[in-house]
């Protein structure tokens, strides 16, 4: 049976779009995510630079991720009588002092420490992120709304990890975070420019979000999105290690096979919103098959074929590209009438997942290299694939009979 589309009607919405704070809001996520994912294409220079193994340096991930798990559950309650436009600007500016910090970070406490200001940030902003653009859009637009603020996180995944990687070898690493801190100053003012006054609404609490989080089709869903994304991350935080020291690939060459990943990872969010359209629960049970098998072959192959790494790895970024955009449309179908908290939830496993994959792929790198960290990852994925054709639900659930 094919889902369905099917949208729930947001009372008191405006009645013209704010393009440009939409806009602002993209920019937004564009340099949060960039500076999410810069270490994973400078792992190698950082630990040096600071003296640490490369598994050491793949901790300031983690740390991101755990503060921005903790903020993500707790920031909505915090912030209930502050104005939303307020609170986003405040974000912004964290965004920008932890790229400085990290810039100037003389060993590896002071760089989690930066870090944790940017979780602080990640957590925040995403939590809102999508509650905040559809207050700013009619609700018959809200669809191409999201679409464009999801563009953000596709086209950061495009450039940050391959640029930062070639420019890194050029300019030092230091400098590509003093750059991603000048993507958030322009992100800052574009913010200040157009976000409009947004009052608090609702009444977000912890015993709203405890209630929301134990709704059986809630507890399967968060589960099967934190292994999905936890296999990815153990994988891409340690991607460039890989290509360096299995498949003895050059930094340019790393660099270009990263900026496939991102093309094929902004792709894969494009074909996401076809695939959704026409079924849902097929999209999120074949993407994590692929990219297991994606991981599996790499690590099989054990860098002998360059050029064959290239395109799995191109093919792992698809997939993934899907799951973002997919896992967001299935909270708005489960949770229609809590669907700012579904989405702090989900944020939150997400961000918990990036937690684990980067502390376990750490773990598993400094016990068997790269090789391992692809072959656990892999069978993850693949597994999971599995339980989400088994057991997730995807009907609407206003018009699902219980």
């Amino acid at each position: 049976m094919n889902d369905t589309n099917t949208s729930t009607p947001i009372a008191g919405g405006p009645t013209a779009p704010a393009w440009g704070a939409v806009i602002s809001m993209t920019l937004g996520v564009f340099a949060l995510v960039t500076a999410e994912f810069l270490p994973a294409s400078l792992l190698t220079p950082m630990a040096r630079d600071l003296g640490i193994n490369e598994g050491m340096a793949g901790q300031a991930v983690s740390a991101t991720a755990i503060v921005a798990l903790i903020t993500c559950l707790l920031i909505a309650t915090l912030t209930r009588r502050f104005d939303r436009r307020q609170v986003l600007l405040g974000f912004s500016v964290l965004l920008i002092i932890s790229n400085i910090l990290v810039a100037i970070a003389p060993n590896l406490e002071f760089l989690i420490m930066a870090r944790v200001l940017l979780g602080i940030a990640l957590g925040g902003f995403w939590t809102m992120a999508a509650a905040v653009v559809m207050r700013l859009v009619p609700e018959h637009l809200i669809p191409r709304a999201l679409s464009i603020l999801f563009s953000g996180v596709s086209v950061a995944t495009v450039f940050a990890a391959p640029l930062g990687s070639f420019l890194g070898d050029i300019i030092g690493w230091r400098n590509i975070f003093l750059l991603a801190g000048g993507l958030g100053v322009i992100a800052l003012m574009v913010q200040f420019a157009t976000l409009p006054k947004l009052a608090p609404s609702g009444h977000a609490s912890l015993r709203t979000l405890f209630e929301v989080m134990t709704r059986p089709r809630m507890r399967f869903g968060l589960i099967m999105t934190m292994l999905i994304f936890t296999g990815h991350f153990a994988m891409f935080t340690y991607v460039r290690p890989f290509l360096e020291n299995v498949t003895g690939v050059a930094v340019s060459g790393v660099s270009g096979i990263l900026l496939g990943f991102g093309i094929a990872n902004f792709l894969g969010t494009y074909l996401a919103g076809v695939l959704i359209e026409r079924n849902l629960k097929l999209t999120l049970t074949v993407m994590p098959v692929i990219m297991g098998l994606a991981g599996l072959g790499l690590a099989t192959l054990q860098g002998d074929a360059p050029v064959a790494d290239a395109i799995l790895i191109a093919i792992w970024g698809m997939a993934f590209g899907a799951m973002p955009v997919g896992w967001s449309t299935w909270i708005t179908r489960t949770v229609p009438d809590e669907a700012e908290s579904g989405g702090g939830l989900l944020v939150a496993s997400i961000q918990f997942a990036i937690a684990i994959g980067a502390a376990l792929g750490g773990v598993i790198y400094n016990a068997s290299g790269a090789l391992g960290v692809f072959s656990v990852s892999g069978v993850l994925l693949l597994t999971t694939g599995v339980m989400v054709a088994m057991g997730l639900r995807t009907a609407p659930i206003a018009v699902e009979q219980n």
